[in-house]
């Protein structure tokens, strides 16, 4: 069953299709109540918004979803990651913590202060993050019920030179970076991806941005659910930063088109 919101909206796709495309990042759109409580002035924000929103993912996933012949799911974040950010651990457990970049962010890409110091995040959480992962969750358990399994492959673009937030920022920065998960990222599905990207000048692993998403339901539980992320350099299809997309756009989606279709039935 179809599942949209004003943050999020679930693009069904073919009913034997285990692939959901998973577009957290694109977005720009924040909510007037989100705004209010950032400290940038309009000016600024801007700026940080050319610099942490992976711009065009979405069109990428659109323009590979047309062209796969067992059309995949999208689910795609319909606002910016400055109101929440729906793939961090929304406790503890999130290393982004130390830089202020929780499940809500408290300082920039340049370690600016984004919100005030004593900004209480929760009400965010409570009203933007559960509402996603629950959103997200049923979206896997609807492809679990039909197919038996869930692929989540997560659509993601990453500055060609390190930010100052970056924890690994220092590590190899290949066009095509695939982030793993040693539960849910099965080799077959690495193999793949290594083989559809492989024509954009080097494939790295886990560097400069590692892991996979998978709702918390079945992290480390649930081996029907694989995943894999994808982060593509932006150089290769945009003018850096928050620029418009170029010719690689549509050569990258071709890409992924061909990593959805090399899934197994």
């Amino acid at each position: 069953m179809p599942i949209a919101s004003a943050s999020f909206q679930l693009h069904p796709g073919a009913p034997d299709s285990p692939v959901l495309l998973h577009v957290p990042h694109s977005s720009r759109t924040l909510p007037a109540e989100v705004r209010a409580g950032i400290v940038l002035d309009d000016r600024e924000l801007a700026a940080e918004l050319d610099h942490i929103t992976d711009a065009h993912t979405a069109q990428i996933a659109a323009r590979a979803a047309e062209a796969t012949p067992r059309v995949p799911w999208r689910f795609v974040n319909q606002l910016s990651r400055l109101a929440i950010d729906p793939e961090r651990f929304p406790d503890e457990r999130e290393e982004m913590l130390s830089r202020g970049m929780g499940a809500v962010y408290t300082r920039t890409t340049h370690r600016a202060l984004l919100r005030p110091a004593d900004f209480n995040g929760q009400p965010l959480i409570e009203r933007y993050f559960h509402p996603y992962a629950e959103a997200m969750t049923a979206a896997v358990a609807e492809r679990l019920a039909a197919v038996g399994r869930a692929v989540i492959i997560d659509v993601h673009s990453y500055p060609t030179r390190p930010l100052p937030y970056e924890l690994h920022g220092a590590g190899p920065r290949p066009p095509i970076c695939l982030g793993t998960d040693a539960f849910h990222t099965p080799a077959p599905l690495l193999a793949a991806a290594r083989q559809a990207f492989a024509g954009f000048g080097g494939v790295g692993l886990d560097s400069p941005f590692a892991g996979a998403y998978v709702p918390l339901r079945y992290y480390g539980k649930d081996a029907g659910v694989s995943a894999l992320m994808v982060e593509i350099r932006r150089d290769l299809y945009m003018d850096e930063p928050g620029g418009p997309a170029g010719p690689g756009l549509d050569t990258l989606a071709r890409a992924l088109a061909d990593l959805v279709a090399r899934v197994p039935a």
